[in-house]
């Protein structure tokens, strides 16, 4: 069996609140409780991303979504539905822009806890070797 993520915890502030938003965002399923004491977001058949509320201070995550591009077109129309501020770059201005850098499309964005969404269609991360 290959190693795969399960699920991550993050914190929020309202964690049935972010874990609808992201869920609404992604066209996702979520649930107010589950397991413990968490709101989860049911990304795909195999990994959950479980809210935990918590009223102490909290490092800000990063999570990156790759997804095709019919599925980046929805989400960021539902992103744009919803009025949430996106930008090109992880730390520039909330321009509005799709970055086309790296073959394809991505898009920041950030939640009300602060936490940063990526979605991208192709992988800056896991580019093909361009040597033989």
């Amino acid at each position: 069996m290959n190693i795969e993520l399960d699920h991550t915890i993050i914190p929020s502030h309202n964690q049935q609140a972010s874990a609808k938003m992201l869920a609404d965002l992604l066209g996702v399923p979520w649930a107010p409780t589950s397991q413990g004491p968490f709101s989860p977001v049911f990304i795909n058949e195999g990994l959950t991303f479980d809210f935990i509320e918590t009223t102490e201070k909290f490092p800000i995550f990063h999570f990156c979504f790759r997804v095709s591009q019919q599925k980046f077109d929805e989400i960021l129309g539902r992103i744009k539905t919803a009025g949430i501020p996106f930008r090109s770059s992880v730390f520039g201005p909330m321009d509005g822009q799709i970055n086309t850098d790296y073959g394809g499309n991505l898009i920041y964005w950030n939640e009300p806890d602060g936490h940063m969404w990526e979605m991208l269609t192709v992988s800056y991360a896991r580019q093909e070797s361009k040597n033989p």
